[in-house]
Formats: C-alpha cells, sequence, structure tokens
C-alpha cells in the first residue's frame, strides 16, 4: 500500500465505503473522536475554540468538539447553519446543538472574535482547495496564524496546498486520517507534526469499485466530439459482437463512435443502429492490406476498442499486432481474439499509452498469467502480471480483478446471467468509452463497475433470460440513475 493518498482517490475511498455499508457517518465520528482523544492526551485542562467549516471538514470539528465538551468548548461555524452541505455534518451539528453547547455562526468576517484559547481546533477546511481562500475563512486563518495558541488541523491544514501555501493555517499539528494526503510531507512549517489516524477504513475496502468510480458530470457547454471518439474494431467471423461494443460505448455517453468492419459484416452491422458509423474493410476478414487505412481511422478517435468478432486466422493475428504497434500514441482496449494475437510484454514502443486488456481466466493463462481461487491471491498476481507485461488488467470473472501493476481494485457487480453471449463485448465499449476521457486505471475500473451495475439491473428485470442488448440499456441507469 502507498503511504501517501490524493485527495481525489480518498473521496473515491469514501464514496466506495458507503457501497459496502461503511457508513460516511461512521468515519466521521471515528476521525472526530481520534481528534479528541489526541487533545485530551496533551491538555488535560485549558480553553477550546473549534473553527469549522460547512462541509465534512467541519463536521469532523463537530464530533471532536463533543467528545470534548466537558472542556466547554465554544464552536464557531463559518457560515450559515442551513448552509451545512452535507447529512452527516448536519446531524452533528445538531447535536451539538441539542446539548447546549457553546456555538456560534459566523456569517461575516467581522463578526470573527479574538481567538483566546489554548488550543484552536482547524476544521474550516479539508483537502481539494487551489487559489485563495474566500471569507470568512480566510480573516480566520489569518486569526488563527495570529494567536498564541496550540494549532490542531483536522486532516490537512485549511487553505493548504502544496503549490501555493501562503493562505494557509501554519498548525502545530495535523491530524490526517487513513493516510497521509499528498504534499504533506516537506512542509513542517505549516503542517507541524503530522499524526495519521485510522477511522476504520480496511485495507480490503480500498480496492473494492463504487460509485466514487464513476466519472464526473458531463459539462453543460460541451460540443459533438467533445465526450470522446470511439474506433471499435472487429467483425468477421461475427456481426454481432463488434456492435454490441459499439453500442455500449454510445450509452456510455461517447459522442462519436465508428465500427471498422470486413465487408461481409459492415452492412449487417450497419443495420442494428442508424447511430452506428461503419467503415467498411477491403476482404471478408481483417488483414494486412486494412491496417494503413484503419491508422488513419485511430488517428481521427480517442480510443479503440479491438477484437471482437475478428476471428483467429493467422493474417488476422498478424493485422492486429501491426495496429497495435504502429499507433503507439492511440488508447487501445484490446479484447477476445485480438488478445490472442498478443505477444507479451508488448514492445516498448507501445508504452506511449497503456493499453486496457480484457481477458477472462483462460485468455490470461494463454497470455501467461496465473488466475487462483483466492482473491487475495489472485490479485496479487494480476497485479504482478500487469507490473511485468506493461499493461492495465481487467480479469473479468465472478469478482474482476483491475490492476495497472502498483494498484490493484476488485468489483464485487454483476451475478450469473451475465454468462449471455455479448457480456464481454458490452465491457469493452463501456471500457472504451470511458478511455476517451480517463486514464487506463480509472478506465477500466469504472469500466467493470458500470458494466456489472448495469447487469444487475437487468437482472432485476429479466432474471436468466437477459441479453447483453438489456446491459447496454442499463447503462445509463447505472452511471446516471436514469
Amino acid at each position: 500500500m502507498k503511504t501517501e493518498i490524493t485527495a481525489f482517490e480518498m473521496r473515491r475511498i469514501d464514496r466506495n465505503c458507503e457501497g459496502i455499508g461503511l457508513l460516511p457517518i461512521q468515519l466521521m465520528e471515528n476521525a472526530g473522536a481520534h481528534v479528541a482523544r489526541v487533545v485530551r492526551t496533551r491538555f488535560d485542562r485549558g480553553a477550546i475554540i473549534v473553527l469549522a467549516g460547512t462541509g465534512n471538514n467541519g463536521g469532523d470539528g463537530f464530533v471532536a468538539a463533543r467528545h470534548l465538551l466537558d472542556y466547554d468548548p465554544e464552536i464557531l461555524l463559518l457560515g450559515r447553519a442551513r448552509d451545512i452541505t452535507t447529512d452527516e455534518a448536519r446531524q452533528n451539528w445538531q447535536i451539538l446543538k441539542n446539548l447546549g453547547a457553546k456555538i456560534r455562526e459566523i456569517r461575516d468576517s467581522s463578526e470573527l472574535p479574538d481567538l483566546d484559547a489554548d488550543v484552536i481546533i482547524d476544521a474550516i477546511l479539508g483537502t481539494g482547495v487551489q487559489g485563495r481562500v474566500r471569507e470568512p475563512a480566510a480573516s480566520a486563518i489569518c486569526l488563527i496564524n495570529d494567536s498564541d495558541a496550540f494549532v490542531l488541523s483536522v486532516d490537512v491544514p485549511s487553505g493548504f496546498d502544496p503549490d501555493c501555501i501562503e493562505y494557509s493555517v501554519h498548525a502545530d499539528l495535523t491530524v490526517t486520517f487513513h493516510r497521509r494526503k499528498t504534499g504533506l510531507f516537506g512542509h513542517p512549517g505549516v503542517t507541524g507534526e503530522v499524526e495519521v489516524a485510522e477511522i476504520g477504513i480496511p485495507a480490503r475496502a480500498e480496492r473494492i469499485t463504487g460509485t466514487g468510480d464513476l466519472p464526473p458530470a458531463r459539462s453543460a457547454g460541451s460540443h459533438k466530439g467533445d465526450s470522446g471518439r470511439v474506433l471499435v474494431v472487429g467483425g468477421g467471423a461475427f456481426t454481432g459482437a463488434p456492435a454490441l461494443a459499439a453500442l455500449a460505448a454510445l450509452r456510455t455517453g461517447a459522442d462519436w463512435v465508428t465500427v471498422a468492419a470486413p465487408r461481409n459484416a459492415a452492412q449487417v452491422i450497419a443495420g442494428f443502429s442508424p447511430n452506428l458509423i461503419v467503415h467498411t474493410l477491403s476482404d471478408r476478414y481483417l488483414a494486412h492490406d486494412d491496417t494503413r487505412a484503419i491508422g488513419a481511422l485511430v488517428r481521427r478517435h480517442d480510443a479503440v476498442v479491438i477484437g471482437m468478432g475478428l476471428g483467429r486466422k493467422s493474417e488476422t493475428a498478424e493485422a492486429v499486432l501491426e495496429i497495435i504497434r504502429s499507433n503507439p500514441d492511440a488508447r487501445f482496449v484490446i479484447d477476445a481474439d485480438a488478445l490472442h494475437a498478443l505477444e507479451m510484454p508488448l514492445p516498448e514502443r507501445v508504452r506511449s499509452a497503456t493499453p486496457v486488456i480484457t481477458p477472462h481466466a483462460g485468455e490470461f493463462e494463454q497470455l501467461g498469467g496465473t488466475v487462483a481461487a483466492d482473491l487475495d491471491e489472485r490479485c496479487e498476481l494480476v497485479m504482478n502480471f500487469s507490473a511485468r507485461n506493461r499493461v492495465v488488467t481487467l480479469l473479468k470473472g465472478e469478482i474482476d480483478v483491475i490492476s495497472d501493476g502498483e494498484d490493484v481494485r476488485t468489483n464485487h457487480t454483476g451475478n450469473a446471467g451475465m454468462t449471455v453471449g455479448g457480456t464481454g463485448d458490452v465491457l469493452a465499449g463501456v471500457v472504451g468509452s470511458l478511455l476517451t476521457k480517463h486514464d487506463a486505471t480509472a478506465a477500466a475500473t469504472a469500466g467493470a463497475f458500470i458494466t456489472g451495475t448495469a447487469g444487475d439491473i437487468a437482472f432485476r428485470r429479466f432474471g436468466y433470460g437477459l441479453l447483453a442488448t438489456d446491459v447496454i440499456e442499463c447503462v445509463p441507469e447505472a452511471m446516471w440513475g436514469v
């Protein structure tokens, strides 16, 4: 496990913990209680002021204040109670109010009192702050830094940005949660002593996928093509597989999807949906003569999904390798028949963009991997394989395992009804769509979660009679709840 964690990754873990039943209110309680214990170990008496923001960082401060009520702390909320942003923080504010704690809303910087205290608990702003801090937080930070009190910052010093520390609280002690946040190391004048507090997130919970892996909402000002262009290279031996991948990419939000398919399959694929753009290749199967034309298409798209329904002719396998080798900057999802063409490890010059491979157990073993029954051992084997071969692996199974060679994640969504043909093609299309805008690990992780969730929605409607097309139609609900 890495010793540091980014703010983005911590938010992802927090959201995913809720999916396994580890609720935000529990994590907030553990965080605030630990802050209170730290205060008790260092001070057996003294005046305490808690400065809290309207977010979850403030919620941690509310919990700490409750555990320190025998110290008679004063709690200053920088903002209005009605503007507290989360249910958990709001609940803990209400508890303080019900207990008759000394609470006060600071609506304007002019209302800030002198901070005459022995201990100041800084719970104003958490991670993710960028640029100049707004009022009244900015004035509060100045007052904290001018005080003679011992300053304990919750998670990170408020306003902390490792690239711009001018507007940050200068703490004597920072109690950060779960793992040290990126950037805290190397700024002792700002962070003071840094203590890492365990708040009940087990290591196994870090790797489980969930809603924290979903992509952010699309910008309202987006134009055609801004949300990604996907090229699907497939068909020949089969026609449905590339169509399923392409339709899945569209349902995941890609703006533009082109299918490059052999001539015997192209017309059939075009008939599946008027939403598909179909490029007809030269022969009845993918051949070397098509690689130049496909290369031109690759350069006009943001991600390439290759392999579904291609068949396993030797000339097709050679063409697949040539396409991958000759387009080192392209983002590839390599699936199905294209996996049988791979030579591992991939050539070093392919490495300017990390490809995603999506094998099932048999294909993974054919590529030189080993599959273990024990999940922890399987995770370790997939991680080692990915590091050795410089790929992101999405090993499909009852529990999917995803790794880039450094971290590993597991996806527990999906069901036995998804053994029906075509769901792997759907997964490849979903990952391909996400890969247009996200890195390979994020795309593979979110793709596994989205496809499995869509499959679970489809199963509730159709049971073991679900079809791959049903999974595609449920992708929007899995992503956006619609």
